[in-house]
């Protein structure tokens, strides 16, 4: 079973658009997800986006999450290490610090990290981190 970190980037371009390919990649039994649980400080911080952009309904916006949430494990910093922590913000201060709980869980999972954001694919890689999760 191949275990994933899903970035909020994910989770909201899932709740915007309704994607069904990610809702379905989400519940499929052959894939593990974690996020931190920073991820839902994101969804708060971009609550009001994501309702305005989705074009339905904000119940039909939380019924939407709830599905998809039952299919994500949700980790504490304290899992994570000092050094992993560290790590990841190395990796990734130079583009975006917030994405540091994400890469630091994947780093601690030993996991691949699915994200949407090109930009920050492009500057992990120049530093040699390059676990990405591309399911299309």
């Amino acid at each position: 079973m191949d275990t994933i970190v899903v970035d909020a980037n994910v989770l909201f371009s899932t709740l915007i658009s309704n994607n069904r390919k990610s809702r379905l990649l989400l519940s499929d039994s052959q894939y593990k997800f974690f996020a931190p649980k920073y991820i839902f400080v994101e969804l708060f911080e971009h609550k009001e986006t994501i309702i305005q952009k989705a074009h339905i309904s904000e119940s039909e916006i939380y019924e939407l999450l709830d599905n998809i949430l039952q299919h994500i494990h949700f980790v504490g910093n304290d899992f994570i290490s000092t050094n992993q922590y560290w790590q990841a913000y190395r990796l990734c201060k130079d583009v975006d610090e917030e994405d540091t709980p994400f890469v630091a869980l994947t780093l601690a999972l030993k996991a691949r990290y699915w994200t949407r954001d090109d930009t920050l694919k492009v500057h992990l890689r120049s530093q040699g981190f390059n676990d990405f999760f591309e399911p299309y």
